[in-house]
């Protein structure tokens, strides 16, 4: 797969991926809404939310539990329901809370069609978009660059212990650092809800690094008395 930098603005390379039916929809200007006495506020151009946020939804699906070769086509869908939908952003919620609700969608619609579908062996190689997309990543050296990879695949199996309900909170608040009212808003659920799964996921990913430092410490111990 070729990875896409998130400097890159929409209409070169995440264009050109987009099937030729696809990329005529995307260029094809949204609808205006229907005139009346006072005119609707003009919704935000679609060019700019993609450049502003790719970055954001590409995280977001990858720490949501889409394996990172798939990344790229959730993500380009997502930007397909983004454009399709775009007039009816209303602003009563931020940008970022109503892209993560759409993602949420579209992830858990890309994983039950991965379980209705067999396993496919083999596979390719995929770099992963937590660290390969990130604007800084030519200015790290090699070993650097290595240990923070390294650090995202621990990262991303941690969160694959907790259920999606556990995992989308976590990652709003640890990882983006949105407020409880934002990620209620963006799970479409009440405050208390996020505060009580924000919780449980907070102890279980607690107990999730208490044990994977116990393996590393064992491994370590088990490698020094080899001979």
């Amino acid at each position: 797969m070729t990875g896409h930098s998130t400097d890159v603005p929409f209409g070169s390379a995440a264009m050109e991926a987009l099937p030729e039916g696809r990329r005529e929809a995307v260029r094809s200007p949204a609808p205006h809404p229907a005139s009346g006495s006072a005119p609707a506020p003009e919704p935000p151009r679609f060019e700019d939310v993609y450049a502003e946020h790719f970055p954001f939804v590409w995280r977001s699906v990858r720490r949501l539990g889409v394996d990172a070769s798939a990344v790229d086509d959730v993500v380009q869908e997502i930007f397909l329901v983004v454009h399709r939908r775009l007039a009816e952003f209303e602003a009563r919620a931020s940008m970022k809370t109503w892209l993560f609700g759409i993602a949420l969608f579209t992830v858990k619609q890309h994983r039950r069609t991965l379980r209705r579908k067999p396993a496919q062996l083999g596979g390719t190689a995929a770099m992963d978009p937590d660290v390969d997309h990130v604007r800084d990543a030519s200015e790290r050296g090699p070993h650097e660059h290595a240990a923070q990879r390294e650090a995202v695949r621990t990262l991303h199996a941690l969160l694959d212990e907790l259920d999606d309900d556990k995992r989308a909170v976590l990652v709003l608040s640890e990882l983006e650092q949105m407020t409880v009212p934002e990620i209620a808003e963006a799970v479409e659920a009440n405050v208390n809800t996020v505060y009580s799964r924000l919780r449980a996921a907070r102890r279980e990913l607690d107990a999730a690094v208490a044990r994977h430092r116990a393996r590393d410490a064992h491994g370590a111990h088990t490698n020094e008395r080899e001979p």
